[in-house]
């Protein structure tokens, strides 16, 4: 069975750009991940300097309830940021604004706050590349251009993957 050059190369045209967009997502995966590191980087940085790990920072029931024995006059409950901790939260830190070359001294709890939010963003994007390049390489093994290295059942089989246990 031979192909019409027309239909062969409108299928080859469709490979190409399927290909593109996937090399495309993984370079773009791999930028998030390089501002996602430091991202990461900055919020250690930023933990060290208040002298706090994610989980140092009492929650507000167990600051309670070691205060307890302490007069009735003061809040029985505190809330306390778990990155703040007992520092000075207004304390002026040094920040690059994002899209600029322009330093500014902020508010150490806004900044933590941004690259926190930031964190969740960038999390959020990396799942949602992740899941259009095992798309995209899906799409191009059952257009059969991986057919002479991968089958496209691997493909699939790969693509299927979860990173969860099923639970029965």
């Amino acid at each position: 069975m031979e192909l019409d050059p027309k239909k062969f190369a409108a299928l080859l045209d469709k490979i190409e750009a399927e290909a593109d967009e996937f090399l495309l997502a993984r370079n773009q995966m791999v930028e998030n991940d390089k501002e996602r590191n430091a991202n990461r980087e900055a919020l250690t940085a930023l933990r060290k300097r208040a002298r706090t790990t994610k989980t140092s920072v009492l929650t507000p029931f167990d600051s309670m309830m070691k205060d307890i024995h302490v007069s009735s006059t003061k809040p029985l409950v505190q809330e306390v940021c778990s990155t703040c901790g007992s520092h000075d939260s207004s304390e002026p830190t040094w920040m690059m604004l994002p899209g600029a070359d322009l330093f500014a001294a902020i508010p150490f709890h806004a900044v933590h706050t941004m690259l926190e939010k930031d964190e969740e963003k960038m999390k959020f994007e990396s799942k949602k590349l992740q899941s259009l390049v095992k798309e995209k390489a899906l799409f191009i093994s059952e257009l059969r251009a991986l057919a002479d290295n991968i089958s496209p059942g691997v493909i699939r089989s790969l693509v299927a993957l979860k990173d969860k246990p099923l639970v029965m």
